[in-house]
């Protein structure tokens, strides 16, 4: 896969992402649950009782022989505010889901350079082993002729040892982070995800430090997280306010009675009875429970706010952190280039050499050997840049933006 598929189906399955979803859906519900009292709901039924002497209430009614009623909030402000908590929630749900999003992009596009990493290490190890056996048959071959020592076609089979030893970390190493890179993904275990070589564009970073700040502290998904907490919070204590407010419910009534549990106490006899209208509560003590909440809910929202301070000042210290860890990447990335070129120079400089028959083949191999290793070297270099222009983008908010 390419890092763009992994990207995109990280954000599609990955286990977490999942989760954030179904964090995301049970806050809907809540919604649901917060609004139910706002809407009727009509209850029926009947049943069967011996009545000896005046029909006394049940449960609140009449005995009937059939009975239906039904009940709804027509003003309540505690459930009112209940509600908008429950819809600000969902927005928090809705960062949260943003905030999990740009976590598991990072963690799989860097698992993603490590296995790609180690597939280029791999295969540039393949070719030191060869060039390291070739080194040893000249060696031999020179042992052979009298013209080198013993000794040095022991060190040159030892050199041998020490390439495959490596070839076989780093195909360790590859297998790991393929298979960690499935994983994230939300694969099956034994499965592997393996990078594909492909001519990517390079990573964008973020142009200046001010605009990697100001850009950090706008759109980062933490505060806006935090500050939905705090909406949240601060519709819990209009809640807890309003407790002394008067409410309001609708309500109706239908009941069909019996003549005969009626004729004898009442001169008036009606079988089909109804009632509509409003009840009233006006509350006179409420109690101290309200007032302890409404306490807890401004210090939840003084906690929130110093959180909320606290998290700007150390976003805009990452992010000027990760934007200097990019420009000493990008040195290290450039020096390690630098060495590297001068590596293949010095080799062409061998081969010329070699056809002119003034430098031994050996001299050539060697030099082989110390390329794969530049290689090698260059490799990890430009994998920490990546890695660091990955992190400048996270803490910049345009992580996301990247793989557009």
């Amino acid at each position: 896969m390419t890092l763009k598929q992994v990207v995109e189906a990280a954000s599609r399955q990955n286990p977490d992402m999942v989760l954030a979803r179904l964090d995301r859906q049970k806050a809907t519900e809540g919604v649901k649950i917060a609004r139910d009292p706002f809407q009727p709901k009509v209850f029926g039924g009947s049943g069967a009782a011996y009545v000896s002497g005046f029909p006394m209430s049940i449960e609140g009614a009449a005995p009937a022989i059939w009975q239906m009623r039904t009940q709804m909030a027509l003003f309540n402000r505690p459930l009112s505010y209940d509600l908008a908590k429950a819809n600000e929630e969902v927005r928090g749900a809705d960062l949260s889901v943003m905030m999990k999003q740009e976590e598991v992009v990072y963690r799989v596009a860097t698992l993603f350079l490590a296995s790609e990493q180690a597939q280029r290490g791999a295969k540039m190890a393949e070719q030191q082993i060869a060039s390291q056996n070739r080194v040893l048959e000249v060696v031999r071959q020179r042992v052979a002729e009298g013209r080198e020592l013993g000794i040095e076609q022991r060190r040159a089979a030892l050199d041998v040892k020490r390439a495959e030893q490596r070839a076989a970390n780093l195909r360790a190493e590859q297998i790991a982070a393929e298979s960690d890179l499935s994983v994230a993904l939300g694969y099956e275990p034994g499965d592997r995800v393996r990078a594909a070589e492909e001519d990517r564009a390079p990573l964008a970073a973020p142009e200046s430090e001010e605009e990697a700040i100001a850009a950090a502290l706008r759109s980062s998904r933490e505060l806006q997280r935090l500050e939905s907490s705090i909406q949240a919070q601060q519709l819990e204590l209009k809640s807890y306010k309003s407790r002394w407010l008067p409410s309001v419910n609708l309500v109706a009534q239908y009941a069909v009675l019996a003549e005969r549990a009626y004729k004898d106490f009442f001169g008036r006899f009606q079988r089909n009875n109804w009632q509509l209208g409003g009840a009233v509560t006006v509350p006179l003590i409420v109690g101290k429970a309200a007032s302890a909440y409404a306490a807890q809910s401004e210090i939840e929202i003084l906690k929130l706010r110093t959180q909320l301070l606290q998290a700007r000042s150390r976003i805009a210290a990452e992010t000027r952190k990760s934007l200097l860890e990019v420009d000493k990447a990008a040195t290290a990335r450039d020096l390690a280039r630098a060495d590297l070129d001068l590596t293949r120079e010095q080799l062409g400089v061998y081969l010329a050499q070699l056809e002119e028959g003034r430098i031994p083949l050996v001299k050539v191999e060697e030099a082989r050997v110390m390329e794969n290793q530049k290689w090698i070297a260059y490799y990890d270099a430009l994998r920490a840049f990546e890695q660091a222009k990955l992190l400048a983008a996270r803490h910049a908010g345009t992580l996301m933006a990247m793989f557009k």
